[in-house]
């Protein structure tokens, strides 16, 4: 037991008394239970048989938002719009059979297409104040956007912002809004060496970045690194989001950041992998760049916006480079009155920016006509608490409602509506998983779910684990004796289940 609550703790999970739980979870002062609503009276359709469907085909509808976390401030009359741009992508089956569903209503193929808008928070007319988003499809089936000229005023005096995208079809049918992550803004790229004072604007290892080359300066000759059908390229009209990885440290000597710290510093060596299709780059060492030159000795931590290099890794210096949309080598030439720096090109010279991937993915598939999305649930951590006979699970994370439930697979769970950030539900018995439970030994995991009251189903990254303790299972002597001691083997691996057995894993 001390064993398996220090796996817990590990784990972030709290563990509390199983008599602390029975008391929470019979006080009427803290939570409600969920109540039904004249809007959202539950639909009969909505069985762990269709659920079980459900899980099985996933018709699923995603928005993806790809977005930097830092802006830089317009001032006066001049307009500098976000790079790289806000894009949207939109993914998955469902948005086809939505498309079905309204054409069956008597809808027309024009009124069926998709629009949206995306503006910041603070726009008060989405449909003046926002750049229009038009979709086009792609060849892997997904629908693509991006907000091309959309900038912060220095009117705008807050520091932070968000995104909102509002999505519609043609025909003036609402789908719903969804939120970017906070967006720090900035005045301009920090030349400073950064300290850890101002964590928020260094490149950490294993986040997401973008890169982007600017000829000369010009806005109109920005071109992207991205991958398309498996290649590198520099595109001019949309960007990839990257993940960038410390793969080892080489020159941080005199440095007081180490690969502790998790910060990229210049004179590293890191690798960049797609998010979206896993394709990377070799190996290669990060540099960072002043008025073309590559700077051979500095090891500082690499900033937002910064100008930077990448050396492929043992070779005499040759750096990623493009030229027009081809990805390519350059090699760099020795400066011969510094011999701490090369002289670069400029498609070679980078500049990187931290990104953020929103992904919202939700399913119509047994609502009874297409309905409104938001607001949309986001968990963003579980908790596990208590033991015995009664586990419950708390889930936080934002834009919860009464009219939620949460679903284990296809198994529906007690739920109790605690706050718009909170809700806390009872963990479904084991044993009601799987019939064939009582002759397995091996764990199971199912995928979290919440399902609105009239159908609408909220898929989230998170699943449950069920894991028995290890232990021999009885021998039986034959079929009719494996029948008659079927009921005490269920009981007893029901009690090894009870015994704080539970564990989260969240999928990445």
């Amino acid at each position: 037991m001390q064993d398996q609550r220090k796996g817990d703790r590990e784990t972030g999970l709290d563990i509390v008394d199983s008599t602390e739980v029975s008391n929470l979870y019979t006080s009427d002062a803290c939570f409600t239970h969920l109540r039904e609503d004249q809007n959202f009276s539950p639909l009969p359709k909505v069985t762990r048989d269709s659920v079980r469907q459900y899980l099985q085909f996933s018709p699923d509808q995603s928005v993806i938002i790809l977005h930097a976390k830092v802006a830089q401030k317009s001032y006066g009359n001049e307009k500098r719009f976000f790079c790289p741009p806000p894009c949207v992508y939109l993914s998955g089956h469902g948005w086809k059979l939505r498309q079905e569903q309204l054409k069956a209503s008597g809808l027309g193929e024009s009124s069926c297409r998709l629009f949206g808008y995306m503006g910041l928070d603070s726009s008060t007319d989405p449909r003046t104040d926002s750049f229009k988003l038009s979709f086009e499809e792609q060849t892997d089936r997904r629908m693509f956007a991006c907000a091309k000229t959309l900038y912060i005023s220095d009117t705008d005096k807050r520091k932070h912002f968000r995104l909102l995208l509002h999505l519609f079809h043609s025909g003036g049918q609402e789908i719903g809004t969804f939120n970017s992550r906070l967006i720090k803004v900035i005045s301009k790229p920090s030349q400073k060496r950064q300290s850890m004072k101002n964590a928020d604007l260094c490149i950490s290892s294993g986040s997401k970045v973008s890169l982007f080359n600017r000829l000369r300066s010009q806005t109109v000759s920005t071109r992207y690194l991205a991958v398309e059908d498996g290649a590198f390229v520099a595109s001019a009209r949309q960007w990839t989001a990257f993940t960038v990885t410390l793969v080892e440290e080489m020159q941080a000597t005199h440095s007081e950041y180490t690969v502790c710290d998790s910060y990229i510093c210049y004179g590293c060596v890191v690798q960049l992998v797609c998010t979206d299709s896993g394709v990377a780059l070799p190996p290669m060492v990060i540099r960072k760049v002043n008025k073309q030159h590559a700077c051979l000795d500095v090891d500082e931590p690499v900033s937002q916006l910064h100008k930077c290099a990448f050396q492929f890794r043992d070779s005499n210096h040759m750096y990623l480079c493009l030229s027009n949309e081809k990805i390519i080598q350059f090699q760099a030439s020795p400066c011969p009155k510094e011999s701490n720096k090369v002289l670069l090109n400029d498609g070679s010279c980078w500049t990187i920016i931290g990104t953020e991937v929103v992904e919202y993915t939700f399913s119509e598939n047994l609502t009874s006509h297409p309905t409104t999305i938001s607001p949309v649930p986001v968990i963003t951590g579980l908790e596990l608490n208590g033991g015995g006979h009664v586990a419950m699970l708390e889930l936080h994370g934002e834009n919860f409602s009464p009219h939620l439930k949460v679903w284990f697979g296809n198994m529906q769970a007690e739920t109790m509506f605690r706050s718009s950030r909170s809700l806390l539900c009872v963990v479904p018995d084991v044993s009601i998983m799987s019939g064939e439970w009582r002759w397995m030994r091996q764990p199971i995991t199912v995928p979290l779910c919440l399902i609105r009251l009239d159908g609408l189903i909220y898929r989230s990254s998170y699943s449950f684990t069920y894991t028995p303790e290890h232990s021999t299972p009885p021998q039986g002597n034959g079929s009719a004796e494996r029948t008659a001691d079927s009921d005490s083997l269920i009981d007893t691996i029901h009690q090894e289940f009870t015994r704080t057995n539970f564990h989260l894993f969240m999928q990445s």
